[in-house]
């Protein structure tokens, strides 16, 4: 590891901020706050909503300074990407925001039922090759079941046209109500309605841009995003259907080609 990062992780434990839990302390000690993150932490009885992924945290500060009255938890098991955004959000004096340091296998270790409203999945890794680690599988919608409320919303911000597509098949099939769904997010017209006439609230969202979506959007890149809702009850099913992969390489990421199906 290399001397900056065993700064990072030195300075990021003295981060109030900050929970850090990967799954081999987890296993060991548990988490004492779960059910009680708006009493013990942010000290209210605001909403909370999560971002699974979260990175370097653009999207969990940007989102927070957006919705004061909205707790935001960015969640992510690299520590050194983590860094940057509760830094910012220390140095901004954001009390709404808080960084969890775990692997997403686990999340439902550290929510009880209920505990929260939404979920942003933000330019997640689409796992072509694998559907159990797409963040938007039957996998993992079943364990943010758990603590995710009824009818709970996930968002999904994402340039990958195959992990689009699968949840795109993966809410029908399973009949899942989609409250919102486009392909090109920054286009001119969105769902029959023109990006300039979008209300101040929504153009401060579709400001916020991750580092991840800059280098998408430099490529020319679409990005796409739908938001549906999760009930609690009923059985969710995989869809069986070839999908297209990705033909272009992403950061660190394998290449993208070829055709495969969902599964």
């Amino acid at each position: 590891m290399s001397k900056g990062k065993l700064q990072k992780f030195a300075e990021m434990e003295t981060f109030r901020n900050v929970f850090q839990y990967p799954y081999g302390v987890i296993s060991e000690v548990p988490f004492d706050m779960k059910g009680h993150w708006c009493e013990q932490y942010f000290k209210n009885d605001n909403p909370i909503v999560l971002e699974l992924g979260c990175g370097k945290g653009e999207y969990t500060v940007g989102l927070a300074r957006v919705y004061p009255n909205i707790n935001f938890i960015g969640v992510d098991i690299k520590g050194a990407r983590i860094y940057t955004g509760a830094k910012q959000a220390l140095e901004e004096n954001l009390e709404n925001v808080a960084f969890l340091r775990t692997s997403i296998e686990i999340i439902d270790r550290f929510f009880a039922q209920d505990e929260v409203q939404e979920i942003w999945l933000t330019f997640s890794d689409p796992q072509m090759k694998n559907f159990h680690k797409r963040l938007s599988s039957t996998f993992f919608l079943n364990r943010y079941r758990n603590f995710l409320i009824d009818k709970g919303i996930i968002h999904l911000k994402t340039d990958s046209n195959f992990l689009f597509t699968y949840t795109t098949y993966l809410v029908e099939k399973n009949k899942l109500p989609l409250l919102f769904r486009t392909e090109d997010l920054y286009g001119n017209e969105t769902n029959g309605v023109k990006s300039a006439d979008f209300d101040e609230r929504t153009k401060e969202i579709l400001g916020i841009h991750t580092y991840y979506e800059n280098q998408w959007i430099e490529r020319g890149l679409n990005i796409k995003y739908m938001k549906f809702e999760l009930p609690r009850l009923g059985d969710l099913c995989e869809p069986e259907i070839e999908i297209e992969l990705d033909d272009y390489r992403s950061f660190k990421r394998t290449k993208r080609s070829g055709k495969d199906t969902a599964k």
